[in-house]
């Protein structure tokens, strides 16, 4: 096998590992933590970023096969250790409201409007804190007017 192949493989296996543990302690400390019902398969499937994938594939294969094997392991060390740094209540908290919430938002259905902050916008539902009712809501996205 080239070294090219073997590099791609190398860091493919490695970012899929960096990113399994980035969105546990994402799902752990954000999703199940605001009471939002969705499956970890899920919410790893739609959320994935491929050409910032491919960027780490790219990079961390390098890493892997060309730079020698104590800098290679220092280096995955440490980006092991900041992605599963997200099963940390706090730090993983934070980084679910990095990626999904939206403050400070104004929906509107044909009945209602409703302002707050999307905790997270799925396939279908966009799961909503509203202020005024000081609740969690599902809307569906079918019914709401406009962009958000």
């Amino acid at each position: 096998m080239s070294k090219i192949v073997q590099m791609i493989l190398s860091g493919i296996f490695f970012t899929f590992i960096l990113d399994f543990f980035l969105f546990l302690g994402i799902k752990e400390n954000y999703i199940d933590a605001h009471g939002i019902k969705l499956y970890y398969n899920i919410l790893f499937a739609d959320n994935q970023n491929i050409f910032v994938f491919i960027i780490f594939t790219l990079i961390i294969g390098y890493v892997v096969m060309y730079l020698s094997n104590k800098t290679a392991i220092i280096i995955v060390s440490t980006l092991f250790l900041l992605s599963a740094s997200t099963l940390i209540p706090p730090i993983g908290s934070f980084a679910g409201e990095i990626l999904f919430m939206k403050k400070d938002i104004t929906m509107r259905t044909d009945k209602f409007s409703y302002h707050g902050d999307i905790l997270y916008s799925g396939r279908k539902k966009v799961t909503f804190y509203d202020h005024e009712l000081k609740k969690v809501i599902l809307l569906d996205k079918k019914t709401i007017q406009g962009s958000y």
